[in-house]
């Protein structure tokens, strides 16, 4: 089997696991992340195959989605990879991706390092900042029944992981909580200036927000 054969295998696999997904982590944003990697992919040296891969198995399984497992993610993904008996260094390389991509409100701590997890971690984190990133902000706390804004609910920035993975805060508080915190966490050079201008851009939303909420325009 050659690589791009690999490669339509895997869409398939992702495209039937997620056909029931919610907006915010289903198909097309594995479509977009993909598309990020080949983007960032331009510019760095890395493997393409297990940047492909782990671009388009990093959200297999969230585990938002699967009661705060943050282990099934990885499993299933491998499961899958060993079911193509393709190179079991890719595979092990693509399963420590999976394991160390999430953000976890800054939580996520790791001895880890390769460059085909920084090219999928910055594609991932770019489609959690911009205008991408306020849908899916808002699909997915509407998906969670939380409110958009409290002004009596302050940002919490010293959440705990757990507190993280279980917070029920309204949707606005995110933004501080995770994406605007991504720009200054991104590893490559693509990704840093892609960053810079999305942020840019929630900055000016979250500027319309407030001014529109207290009829200011």
């Amino acid at each position: 089997m050659n690589n791009q054969e690999i490669i339509n295998k895997t869409i398939s696999f992702v495209k039937n696991t997620l056909k029931e997904a919610d907006g915010s982590h289903d198909w097309w944003h594995i479509y977009r992340v993909w598309k990020n990697t080949l983007l960032i992919l331009k510019t760095e040296k890395a493997n393409y195959l297990t940047c492909e891969l782990a671009a388009l198995l990093h959200d297999i399984a969230d585990h938002k989605f699967h009661n705060g497992n943050e282990t099934i993610g990885a499993k299933k993904a491998e499961e899958f990879l060993i079911s193509l008996n393709i190179d079991k260094e890719i595979i092990n390389d693509v399963v420590k991706i999976v394991e160390n991509i999430s953000f976890l409100g800054g939580h996520k701590k790791s001895n880890y390092y390769s460059i085909e997890l920084a090219v999928v971690q910055d594609a991932d984190r770019l489609d959690a900042i911009g205008a991408i990133g306020i849908a899916r902000t808002f699909a997915y706390g509407g998906y969670k029944k939380r409110e958009i804004y409290n002004p009596k609910i302050k940002p919490n920035l010293q959440m705990s992981k757990e507190e993280y993975k279980n917070s029920t805060a309204p949707t606005i508080n995110h933004f501080y909580e995770k994406l605007l915190l991504l720009k200054d966490k991104m590893n490559t050079e693509t990704g840093k200036k892609l960053a810079y201008e999305r942020h840019s851009f929630m900055e000016q939303f979250l500027e319309q927000f407030y001014n529109e909420w207290e009829g200011k325009l």
